[in-house]
């Protein structure tokens, strides 16, 4: 999985709402997630494919239908790789200055 296919996934507002309807809740179906959204079900289709390939959205068969369900996989490694390491630094900072307080008094 590339992370840049990830960003570049998540870098559009109708794939993300996508990402939160299925986060909400799991499983759907095309037609149900085009409920509401004000797009073609040509559309719709075209962002899951996209999801899919960023192994953002994974697949199942169940009879006629595809359902859709969000792996949360990628993003996570996404948040430890480049928002973690920026919130280690930060809480290292604190926890210095705090000990630095709690020492001066």
């Amino acid at each position: 999985m590339s992370m840049g296919a990830v960003f570049r996934a998540l870098a559009d507002e109708s794939r993300r709402a996508l990402l939160d309807r299925l986060f909400e809740r799991n499983g759907q179906s095309l037609g149900e997630l085009c409920d509401g959204l004000g797009m073609s079900r040509q559309a719709v289709s075209k962002h899951l494919a996209i999801l899919e390939a960023a192994k953002l959205v994974s697949t199942r068969k169940t009879g006629r239908k595809k359902l859709h369900h969000l792996n949360p996989v990628p993003i996570h490694e996404i948040a430890g790789r480049w928002i973690g390491k920026f919130e280690r630094a930060h809480l290292d900072a604190l926890n210095e200055l705090k000990t630095r307080l709690e020492s001066e008094q």
